[in-house]
């Protein structure tokens, strides 16, 4: 078995699209359908059915997938234990990490591992909270930094900072000139919201109904960029957004925002680990790092 291959199976049986994979590995689509031709080759049936949706596993395929993501956590496993009898930490870390805490973090994250760890290879992967979710649980990241609506108890994860809420419009609006808004004042706002199925989505419609209103969004996208550039560019159109997301917007005055307040809505910064399995020394190493750096910066995801 070719652990690149095996690698590949699994996280198109977790995204459940060959579009997806594709674009996330930055490759075209056709190259991973190859690859996945031959890996179904090598096991002699069709591990995959298409549907208007994307693919999803066949009986075999499924079979394949519950025996291989042990054996792919064992082998990664037994090649970080042997590399570590060098002295060196070594080896690959897929970190998975929600879009809007992406940058700096990671940049400022790969420098200071190339110059204290360069034997330590990262592997980033950019997706919403619900997808690593589902990613850590099947072993196709090893690490993940997200959001979370509450905060985290468990071993296996390690609050990074909390992060506030804001109402954001195009420079020049009456309503977010102001420091704070009331959550109330959404009534009746023209909103860009996230699509459903979200949490921040739920959150936001389950606030909304407990002051005794509904949202009134006139556009729904999943991408934050998408979402900025709208209220940039359309005067009395509203998003609600996290500081990350709007820091280098807000920097160049391309849009203007104000603090959520009553309540106030935070999400907790989280460093998230496989409930299953050991982490590896070089993810502890890369765990490590992304802790101390963050706490260096005041608890935020972005240098002060």
């Amino acid at each position: 078995m070719n652990i690149a291959s095996v690698q590949l199976f699994l996280e198109v049986a977790e995204a459940g699209s060959l579009n997806k994979v594709a674009a996330r590995r930055q490759i075209v689509q056709s190259h991973v359908s190859r690859q996945i031709s031959e890996f179904e080759r090598q096991c002699g049936g069709r591990l995959f059915r298409r549907t208007g949706r994307g693919v999803e596993l066949t009986e075999l395929g499924r079979h394949a997938a519950a025996r291989l993501r042990p054996w792919l956590q064992a082998t990664e496993q037994l090649e970080q234990e042997l590399r570590q009898e060098s002295g060196q930490v070594m080896g690959e870390v897929r970190l998975g990490i929600i879009p809007s805490a992406a940058h700096p973090l990671t940049t400022r994250l790969f420098t200071e591992l190339q110059a204290q760890h360069p034997a330590i290879r990262l592997n980033i992967i950019e997706a919403q909270g619900v997808e690593l979710d589902k990613m850590l649980d099947s072993g196709a990241v090893d690490l993940a930094i997200l959001f979370r609506l509450s905060k985290p108890k468990g071993s296996d994860e390690h609050q990074l900072g909390v992060a506030s809420t804001y109402l954001v419009s195009a420079p020049g609006d009456a309503l977010t000139s102001r420091p704070t808004t009331d959550f109330s004042q959404l009534e009746g706002l023209r909103l860009v919201l996230p699509r459903r199925p979200s949490h921040w989505r739920t959150a936001l419609d389950d606030t909304a109904r407990s002051l005794g209103f509904r949202l009134s969004p006139v556009v729904e996208a999943d991408s934050l960029i998408v979402q900025t550039e709208l209220v940039a560019c359309t005067p009395g159109l509203y998003a609600v957004l996290g500081p990350y997301s709007i820091a280098e917007d807000l920097k160049r005055q391309r849009v203007q925002a104000s603090k959520l307040v009553r309540p106030e809505l935070c999400r907790h910064v989280t460093l998230s680990f496989p409930k299953q399995g050991k982490l590896s020394a070089a993810s502890r190493v890369v765990a490590q790092t992304v802790e101390r750096l963050v706490e260096s910066w005041g608890h935020q995801l972005t240098e002060p």
